[in-house]
């Protein structure tokens, strides 16, 4: 049974739009599966940056390379204050936990528009990230492998 709304083939169905006549479209929707290039993507939420829109894919852009570099100050911030009580000291590193985990899934899924220029940017933004918060680049002395640098643990695949 050929069945047209795509449900029986496991895609969604596609959307469909009425026109000034009263008529309804439907609209293929496109999805890509490789990675490209090109300022005419979807990244996050439909329609954003929209097509023919440089500027909002340069503040894509931009966004997904600052959401990278949180990840990673999330990932090397010392908030917690020595002393701190053990109740007070959990629930700031449940509350930035939770953050970093949302906002590294949000990375991902912007990633996952396998737009090329959003990758790099991810890739630009965890790099940058990384050196300015957790090389010792910037540091005025060496910690010792012992000492903890970090009020959360790394970040690792439950996979």
């Amino acid at each position: 049974m050929n069945d047209m709304s795509g449900h029986g083939n496991g895609m969604a169905a596609a959307p469909t739009t009425m026109n000034s006549t009263g008529m309804m479209h439907r609209h293929k929707m496109m999805m890509h599966m490789t990675f490209f290039w090109g300022k005419n993507t979807e990244v996050l939420f439909d329609g954003w940056p929209g097509k023919n829109n440089t500027g909002m894919y340069v503040v894509a852009l931009i966004f997904v390379f600052v959401m990278s570099a949180l990840v990673e100050w999330l990932s090397h911030s010392r908030i917690i204050k020595p002393g701190a009580s053990n109740v007070a000291a959990g629930l700031i590193q449940t509350f930035m936990h939770a953050i970093r985990v949302g906002v590294a899934y949000m990375a991902m899924l912007a990633v996952m528009s396998f737009n090329g220029g959003i990758f790099l940017a991810s890739i630009a933004g965890h790099s940058f990230g990384f050196l300015v918060f957790g090389s010792r680049v910037f540091r005025k002395t060496e910690i010792p492998y012992s000492v903890k640098t970090s009020d959360l643990p790394p970040m690792a695949c439950s996979c």
